[in-house]
């Protein structure tokens, strides 16, 4: 998303993408004139374990020190793109520019549960009322950040949708893909990360269940993260290497979504589901689990949306399976309007 918008934005303003972490794989997408500055020049996957967890502490501890060297410029306006260490890093007080924060998840699931997860809370809730305007991608996150810090009523706040380049979407999605479908089966395609809120362990025992009973099928699962390893385990614990796939990070993930029969997302939660816009705009009929995420689909006909159980998935992709293969049917009635988008992000930084 945040490629896409820039490189719409980039005739129009002057924009300079900061990171943490250098070498991210989309960076080679962005417009020529867009500029990026990096506070660590390593990719986040290269990080030892103890470095993934004392940066955010460092970032936290020393903010200021950090943002006044490595931020700090002749901005007018600074947008945190992402919940956590970023949002707490732009936070620093700077009278002279306007602070917005970008909310894509659900405020009241996304740190979990625990001790861990109060602390975050509590350091978020100050964190967030430096910013000026806080901009959410679904209704419903919007309703769950206000119901998580009710003392932050008095904050401006909007919601505004994803955008997404359809036209580059549709002609990537042309590509050849790497691996070759079974045609004579049906096909489940995901895209996400492999952190516990995506739940691929419990996608993982539902599709060995489904196959020991005889309704077969494949899942081809696109992206990497920390429970790589667990879920590598876990798909050979259940004899299921062959049915089920973790093809690691792909730079084009469109031709292997337009080649499938439906198209999963099965998370415990989400704040919106962005992926599942680039599904709709391949015709893809998309199988979700109830999330926020509902609100990307409720008005597209080819969605099924199944309850947040092991046995709701269970039940409803049984039937998916069972239905067999669905003759190609005119789907076109996806109603994102990106102009209307770019409006509304013209209008947030210019007013």
């Amino acid at each position: 998303m945040l490629v896409d918008l820039v490189n719409k934005l980039s005739d129009k303003y002057d924009i300079t993408i900061f990171t943490i972490y250098a070498k991210g794989e989309l960076v080679e997408q962005l417009a020529d004139n867009i500029k990026i500055k990096t506070l660590y020049n390593k990719n986040y996957s290269k990080l030892s374990s103890i470095e993934k967890k004392l940066i955010p502490l460092k970032l936290l501890i020393n903010k200021k020190r950090i943002y006044k060297k490595n931020i700090q410029g002749d901005y007018d306006t600074e947008i945190s793109f992402l919940e956590g260490p970023i949002t707490r890093l732009f936070s620093v007080k700077n009278k002279r520019i306007k602070k917005i924060a970008w909310i894509h998840n659900d405020i009241s699931q996304v740190f979990g549960k625990g001790l861990k997860a109060t602390i975050k809370k509590f350091l978020d809730k100050k964190i967030y009322s430096k910013y000026e305007e806080l901009i959410f991608v679904s209704k419903e996150n919007l309703k769950n950040f206000n119901s998580t810090y009710k003392e932050l009523s008095g904050i401006k706040k909007e919601v505004i949708y994803n955008y997404i380049d359809k036209d580059r979407i549709i002609e990537k999605s042309k590509d050849n893909a790497e691996v070759e479908f079974n045609k004579a089966i049906i096909n489940l395609v995901t895209v996400a990360r492999l952190v516990p809120q995506k739940a691929i362990d419990r996608f993982i025992k539902i599709h060995s269940r489904l196959i020991t009973e005889g309704y077969q099928h494949e899942v081809y699962l696109i992206g990497d993260g920390s429970e790589r390893i667990k879920l590598e385990n876990l798909i050979k614990q259940n004899n299921i290497e062959k049915t089920f796939h973790l093809l690691g990070k792909k730079k084009n993930p469109y031709p292997y979504i337009k080649n499938a029969d439906y198209f999963c997302l099965l998370s415990y939660f989400e704040g919106y589901g962005m992926v599942l816009e680039e599904a709709k705009i391949l015709e893809k009929s998309v199988i979700i689990t109830d999330t926020a995420a509902r609100e990307a689909v409720q008005d597209y006909k080819e969605s099924i949306i199944l309850e947040n159980t092991e046995e709701g998935i269970y039940e409803g992709i049984k039937a998916c399976i069972s239905k067999g293969k669905q003759e190609s049917v005119n789907k076109k009635n996806e109603k994102y309007n990106n102009s209307d988008i770019i409006k509304q992000v013209i209008e947030l930084i210019e007013k």
